[in-house]
């Protein structure tokens, strides 16, 4: 017996996707031939990171997500020339923004940078404690 379609709508919870994301550009750029241990290794990675530095990377993408989904800035009107000294003001808060968008990329690499390296050393431990056994 078939089921009839339902208007039921799952949602991904908030920050999911980033983290989805962060794990397949590592997969990408490491292309490791056991995924699921790679996955474990990267999770576990981001576990410890987040205990040492109180940054959770799903909390911090949810975060950019609501405020790239809840902006209102077309709800602003035009400014009337009046009001001059307050468009300087903005186009100083915009420049800042742009300054502090391309520190978070320069963080962003480096810790991608980091966590590569370490998986990469987890490997080589890996492949070091094999051949001992061997």
């Amino acid at each position: 017996m078939s089921i009839p379609f339902s208007n039921t709508y799952l949602r991904i919870p908030q920050g999911f996707g980033n983290l989805l994301e962060g794990l397949t550009r590592e997969i990408l750029r490491e292309q490791p031939e056991n995924i699921p241990a790679f996955a474990a290794a990267y999770f576990k990675d981001l576990l410890e990171k987040r205990d040492k530095t109180n940054f959770d990377p799903a909390e911090w993408g949810a975060k950019i997500d609501d405020r790239f989904y809840n902006n209102h800035a077309f709800k602003d009107q035009q400014i009337c020339e009046k009001h001059e000294p307050e468009r300087e003001k903005h186009q100083d808060s915009s420049e800042e923004k742009k300054e502090e968008v391309a520190a978070v990329k320069i963080q962003a690499a480096f810790r991608g940078r980091m966590a590569r390296e370490e998986i990469k050393k987890m490997k080589s431990e890996k492949v070091e404690k094999d051949e001992e056994e061997k």
